[in-house]
């Protein structure tokens, strides 16, 4: 089928024909004396068969003093007020009246069933507040309110291990109260009195999860103490590191434990011959006798074939037992163990 072309001097006709066409009826500005068609609402008021100016005074009485209304949070026995005022909420009763002007020029809605209510439009109110404002509100209640859960610890001296127990905490959902405080803000059929949740927050530890053995190593009197349940249970003499070779002090934590370990050799001078190497377990060149406590960083708490040096600054960092001591507190101390060196 062969194009049809318009000619070029048709071009100005079709212009004015496009201008001169009928702008949609909502962005027609109110004609004088141009009344809201019937079934039309706004915010549940009936302002059908009314001027703008007669329905922005009809929603202005219906609405007006209520939108102006302070917003309270009763929570934790407290009142928390936000005025509207603070809020910036400001109602515009003529711009909600030609919202339903407009709304009622669409076309007409459809028949509605035999014995049923004419269906009808409703619009919203023309009603804002500031968000920020509002998020501003819930954020200083929330700083009021808010506590943290406690987890339960162990307070570890050398001479003693105390129990600090947990604690629940408490907290608000502040951006659903902001959503709540700033529905109520525009719409006057919601309650002005909220009553935001105070959630509990749960301490992560307790008092049953904490470890029930503990160690501790007094290092200026040698002395190596067995806790539990916060109480002593057994004390021994050990050695400790030489002042070159000083054993770390510090919280530290079992993180293994071995049997007749094997020895692998740190490549220092001071190992001589057997730097880098290994030596097995229960070998006589091997000076971890019996048990391996270890600890970090390759010190660990093991038993010595050199009795005498118990009590003195004798290791190369470790923390040295007797071995009858070390075999005995072997079975006593699980991984995970806390251990307090100082």
């Amino acid at each position: 089928m062969p194009r049809r072309l318009i000619p070029v001097c048709c071009a100005p006709a079709l212009a004015l024909l496009a201008a001169s066409a009928p702008a949609p009826a909502a962005a027609v500005a109110p004609l004088p004396g141009e009344r809201i068609a019937a079934g039309v609402s706004a915010g549940g008021v009936d302002v059908s068969g009314l001027t703008v100016d007669e329905a922005a005074q009809r929603l202005d009485g219906a609405y007006g003093a209520r939108l102006k209304e302070d917003v309270i949070a009763q929570v934790a026995g407290l009142n928390f007020r936000l005025t509207a005022k603070r809020a910036k909420a400001t109602f515009d009763p003529v711009r909600t009246a030609k919202r339903a002007l407009y709304a009622g020029r669409g076309a007409p809605p459809p028949a509605p069933a035999p014995g049923a209510a004419a269906p009808g439009i409703d619009v919203p109110l023309a009603a804002v507040h500031d968000r920020r404002a509002v998020k501003r509100f819930a954020a200083r209640i929330d700083r009021r309110l808010a506590r943290p859960a406690r987890d339960a610890q162990l307070r570890i001296t050398l001479r003693r291990v105390r129990v600090v127990h947990s604690a629940v905490g408490r907290d608000i959902n502040a951006a659903k109260l902001a959503g709540d405080v700033g529905a109520a803000l525009d719409d006057p059929h919601l309650t002005r009195v909220l009553t935001p949740e105070l959630r509990t927050v749960r301490p992560k530890v307790t008092v049953d999860e904490l470890p029930r053995t503990v160690i501790t190593i007094q290092q200026s009197t040698f002395t190596l103490r067995l806790f539990k349940n916060q109480r002593v249970r057994k004390t021994y003499k050990v050695a400790v590191g030489q002042p070159q070779y000083p054993t770390p002090r510090g919280r530290f934590a079992v993180i293994s434990k071995q049997v007749n370990p094997v020895w692998s050799v740190p490549n220092s001078p001071w190992a001589g011959e057997l730097a880098g190497t290994t030596v097995t377990g229960g070998s006589a060149a091997n000076p971890l006798k019996a048990r391996w406590i270890g600890i970090a960083n390759g010190v660990g708490i093991h038993g010595t074939g050199e009795d005498y040096s118990i009590g003195t600054r004798a290791s190369h960092g470790c923390i040295r037992m007797h071995v009858g001591d070390v075999v005995a507190l072997y079975k006593r101390v699980p991984v995970g163990t806390p251990v307090f060196i100082g």
